[in-house]
């Protein structure tokens, strides 16, 4: 099993900037990739950002492209969304999932792809 636990949100205004941590436990090792989702009010979960663990090899929705900055610390099996530039409609709450398996980017870039989820950490953005 894998254990996910998502921590940073919180209260900024537009303009403003935040740092996600999602801090991964358990069976590691078995993880392939990482990724960031949101999910507002009303609206679908949708993909956000993607990492792989082994080269770090990154993908962005386009929405957030140029402002948000996936990264990761193999030596703390931490996973961070540096998120700059936010607008009100990036306020969402926030979840960091993991894959176990090597899917394509396609995959994962939707939640088909994870297989462990974090608890999901509120981002609200003020205009």
């Amino acid at each position: 099993q894998v254990q996910l636990v998502g921590s940073g949100g919180g209260l900024v205004q537009a303009g403003g900037s935040l740092r996600l941590s999602c801090a991964v436990s358990g069976r590691t090792f078995s993880t392939y990739a990482m990724g960031w989702f949101r999910q507002a009010p009303g609206k679908e979960r949708e993909f956000v950002a993607s990492i792989t663990w082994s080269d770090g090899s990154t993908y962005y929705a386009d929405s957030v492209k140029g402002r948000f900055t996936i990264s990761r610390d193999n030596a703390k099996n931490t996973v961070y969304l540096q998120m700059n530039s936010l607008k009100p409609e990036d306020t969402a709450v926030y979840y960091c999932g993991a894959a176990d398996s090597s899917y394509t980017r396609v995959i994962l870039t939707t939640h088909l792809g994870y297989d462990y989820w974090g608890q999901g950490t509120q981002v609200t953005v003020s205009s």
